[in-house]
């Protein structure tokens, strides 16, 4: 049962809309890699990007790629605690006010559940956007997710980095008014 005054206020959990379109944006194009690209096949598009089919065993920049497999269930285990914890805050937070920190939320739920589809469906991450420079300096390919979640990641900080100036710029209390207590 809501809280009194709270029946109107909806959660954040309306956000999940997000959350979807990016699991469904992110097993597209991985379908499509998958279907016109052999393992490690590339096709330029730009001086310094280009398409590539790569599997990924690990986490970020292929981060235990190389361990016998128990990291397979350590990072099903993590985006699923992840998933709840993000989905419980989205619960509680009141949507009013909060749609940068909704929607970073949404993000990085949507990318952690696209990237654990891929784990349960293949085994591993396909991941096939990559930049490089001069085909000297090579920064690790990644996806639709990644992609998601680092957007997400940069929306918490921008949200948090606002709520600080908000708090700062809040009017001081008036010296005449008795104090407040917790």
């Amino acid at each position: 049962m809501n809280a009194p005054g709270t029946a109107a206020m909806p959660s954040a959990v309306r956000w999940l809309w997000l959350s979807l379109l990016v699991i469904a944006l992110d097993q597209a194009t991985k379908a499509i890699i998958v279907a016109r690209f052999e393992l490690f096949e590339r096709k330029a598009l730009l001086p310094i990007l280009e398409l590539t089919r790569l599997h990924n065993k690990g986490a970020a920049f292929s981060f235990l790629s190389d361990a016998s497999g128990w990291q397979h269930y350590l990072f099903l285990g993590l985006a699923a605690l992840v998933s709840v914890g993000i989905v419980v805050w989205l619960l509680r937070l009141r949507a009013p006010g909060s749609a940068l920190l909704a929607s970073g939320l949404a993000l990085i739920l949507g990318g952690a559940l696209g990237n654990a589809t891929d784990r349960l469906l293949r085994g591993h991450v396909v991941d096939f956007i990559h930049f490089h420079w001069f085909e000297r300096w090579y920064f690790p390919a990644f996806n639709v997710a990644d992609t998601a979640i680092t957007i997400g990641a940069g929306l918490l900080i921008l949200d948090s980095l606002l709520e600080s100036r908000r708090s700062r710029g809040a009017p001081a209390p008036d010296p005449g008014s008795p104090p407040t207590t917790p």
